[in-house]
């Protein structure tokens, strides 16, 4: 797999991502400076975590203008797979590639700390080899990490499979008080309604070593590389058969 990572200024995940992806997974992991116009040569795109342009305005209403993202948009309608992480999650709903809003965290303050996720029922191909319930612990740190959105929102996230993810205890219980921030029904992350754009809070590429308090995050993105090396695999069988090419 190559991974594209973008840096905009303020970006302070994008070396974890391209540690996490080289260094531990064995992936090529390139980056990406915020100005560039074409991204069609990877395979995976990630924002990363940080505080791009400052989170002047609010959390990715900055960056969501850069050059980059009209390459990230038309890599994303061709069917590449996105993957935005906290503020990366903050810019993909800013520039309206997800549905819903990243907004201040119930408490008002800034939250670091450990927190376990549970993968939903989705459409998220990223995921798909993933058992559902499946329950991974990975660490925070936002202040504007509470997703929202209105009850139509909501139910139509249900109804299509766009909710990848909901913050629950470590045994998969929902549970207020395993909700950090006050997102809306406990979501961590969600997709977009192709299943290829993935948005969460949590940061699997700070917890891709035990040395860093739990490997979970290796895991968590080791799934996505097997999904796509699945896929791959199918199109060149499909290929060789003869038939036609499977969208990535």
């Amino acid at each position: 797999m190559k991974a594209g990572v973008i840096v905009f200024p303020g970006s302070n995940g994008d070396h974890d991502a391209i540690y996490a992806m080289g260094e531990v997974l064995g992936q090529q992991a390139d980056i990406i400076w915020h100005t560039e116009t074409n991204v069609s040569r990877y395979d995976l795109i990630i924002l990363p975590g940080g505080f791009s342009y400052g989170d002047y305005l609010r959390a990715g209403a900055i960056a969501r203008f850069s050059p980059v993202m009209e390459a990230v948009k038309r890599f994303a309608e061709a069917g590449g797979w996105v993957l935005g992480i906290c503020n990366g999650f903050q810019v993909l709903t800013e520039a309206h590639m997800l549905p819903g809003a990243l907004i201040r965290n119930d408490n008002l303050s800034f939250s670091c700390r450990w927190v376990h996720v549970a993968k939903e029922q989705s459409k998220c191909v990223m995921l798909e080899q993933v058992p559902n319930g499946t329950i991974w612990r990975l660490p925070i740190a936002h202040g504007e990490g509470r997703y929202f959105a209105d009850p139509d929102t909501l139910a139509d996230l249900a109804a299509n499979g766009q909710i990848v993810l909901r913050y629950t205890t470590a045994e998969g219980l929902s549970d207020p008080t395993a909700n950090p921030n006050g997102s809306s029904e406990a979501i961590a992350g969600v997709c977009n309604k192709a299943g290829n754009v993935l948005g969460l809070m949590p940061h699997p590429e700070r917890a891709a070593e035990a040395l860093l308090g739990g490997d979970d995050g290796r895991l968590f993105l080791q799934s996505v590389v097997d999904a796509w090396t699945e896929r791959n695999a199918s199109t060149r069988n499909a290929l060789s058969e003869g038939e036609p090419q499977l969208a990535r």
